[in-house]
């Protein structure tokens, strides 16, 4: 038996053997790899060619330049708009300008209204006939310009023709309240000097105390010690 085997191994009849060198796996990796990169490179070339034969390169490009012109167009309309709003901005800031202008000038007006009334009732006594006045104080006039400032005006006439010339002073008076406490004063600088023939307006300005709110204004023409008109008003 044994003979028979080793002579089967030993002849032609012996079963044929393939000798094959063992491959690192490293290169085997490396070798896998340079195939499937390879395998990548022909399917995107093929890729890109297809493309290009069925017009879809030469389309996005198309679109591209389209998208891109819509952009500039955008922005050239937000910039248009925001010139618009800036315009706008200013226009608003100028017209309250105008406003506050056209304010302050109805103020005046108001002001040289009531002034311009005050002659007309001067030059209407002044025409009239068996007037026994022969000084009056015509107006008295106030009003706050400030928190802690006040503004009066007085006129003060010789409603009489041909009158004589008057010199005297006048007197003014504020009354009110100081941290609720009754308070008055003078004018800080004294009374007004007065010299007229007709009629006289006089005015000024006149700083208040801290916490104060007037409550009423009284004036008083006097020549020397002598008191010739008085008037007073509430505010």
């Amino acid at each position: 038996m044994r003979f028979r085997l080793l002579r089967r191994r030993l002849t032609i009849s012996a079963p044929s053997m393939t000798v094959r060198g063992a491959l690192p796996w490293p290169l085997r990796w490396v070798a896998l790899a340079l195939m499937l990169g390879f395998s990548a490179a022909i399917g995107l070339w093929a890729f890109e060619f297809g493309k290009s034969i069925a017009g879809l390169d030469k389309d996005a490009k198309e679109e591209l330049l389209k998208l891109r012109a819509e952009v500039a167009q955008l922005r050239q309309e937000n910039d248009k708009n925001l010139s618009i709003v800036n315009t706008s901005g200013l226009t608003l800031v100028t017209e309250k300008a105008e406003k506050d202008k056209l304010n302050a000038q109805l103020k005046q007006l108001e002001i040289d209204n009531r002034a311009l009334r005050d002659d007309l009732g001067f030059f209407e006594k002044l025409t009239s006939t068996g007037n026994a006045e022969s000084l009056a104080i015509r107006s008295l006039q106030a009003e706050l310009v400030a928190v802690d400032q006040l503004r009066w005006q007085a006129l003060v006439i010789q409603p009489v023709k041909n009158a004589p010339e008057f010199k005297g002073k006048l007197e003014l008076t504020f009354s009110g309240l100081q941290n609720g406490k009754p308070w008055s004063m003078t004018l800080p600088s004294g009374p007004v000097q007065l010299q007229l023939t007709q009629y006289k307006r006089a005015e000024g300005l006149v700083d208040l105390p801290p916490q104060v709110i007037v409550k009423a204004i009284s004036a008083k023409v006097l020549d020397g010690n002598t008191s010739k008109a008085m008037l007073a008003i509430k505010l």
